[in-house]
């Protein structure tokens, strides 16, 4: 499989700070890569980095081979990167319908049909399709938060955080979705939740203090406890 997003050696500073300090990254086509590191580590500034929202300092972001280190945000959204904020990113005074309508970049009978795929994915969104986002349960808002970035033709969706606050029968809903979304697109994923990013990620890149220190097949971290204590504090 072809590598669809390469990161090579980002630095990132947010104000006076330096942030990402040497963070190497790649995501292959079709699978879920996995960033994984305690809090603080980094993951989230990755991916704002990716989108262009705090733009590297140094290193190249290649995606599709192409170089959009430097680009505008809309422009890398608009090269087909979907990205699902930690905070969800939702309209809360927009209904289900109308946030969706929002999103979508053009309504050709191509998207129309992939909406429609998403509602099948998260029936609670049909189900509440005239309600304001803002009066959903936590989880209805992070369907709709990956349902507004999946429902354009992304080949690479960046979910931040998605299990975060949710209740463990609705974390499986999440993962089931990932899973059946996996199908169409690929999907780097920051997840604290060791057992959901062990379940359904390929690969994994561990973060610790705003560098890479290790990737591999997720089946290795799995078995490599010195690791997942290490960096995750896990046992």
């Amino acid at each position: 499989m072809e590598n669809l997003l390469k990161l090579h050696n980002i630095h990132t500073h947010i104000g006076q700070y330096h942030i990402l300090q040497g963070i190497d990254f790649e995501a292959k086509e079709g699978e879920v890569s996995v960033l994984l590191g305690r809090n603080g580590a980094g993951k989230t500034t990755t991916l704002k980095t990716i989108m262009g929202l705090t733009p590297a300092s140094s290193g190249a972001v290649h995606y599709l081979n192409q170089d959009i280190t430097k680009k505008p945000t809309y422009d890398i959204a608009n090269l087909g990167i979907g990205y699902v904020p930690e905070n969800q990113g939702i309209f809360g005074q927009l209904t289900v319908e109308e946030n969706l309508k929002v999103a979508i970049r053009k309504e050709t009978p191509e998207i129309m049909e992939k909406q429609e795929y998403v509602l099948n994915l998260f029936p609670d969104l049909k189900k509440f399709w005239k309600k304001a986002g803002g009066n959903l349960s936590g989880g209805q808002k992070q369907m709709l938060a990956m349902a507004r970035a999946f429902v354009n033709d992304s080949k690479l969706l960046l979910i931040d955080e998605p299990s975060k606050g949710l209740a463990p029968i609705v974390i499986e809903k999440v993962m089931e979705a990932i899973v059946e979304m996996k199908k169409q697109t690929t999907i780097v994923l920051v997840e604290q939740n060791f057992l959901m990013a062990s379940n359904i990620g390929d690969t994994y890149t561990l973060i610790d203090d705003g560098r890479t220190v290790r990737s591999g097949e997720m089946s290795e971290l799995i078995q490599n406890d010195e690791l997942k204590q290490k960096y995750l504090g896990i046992g």
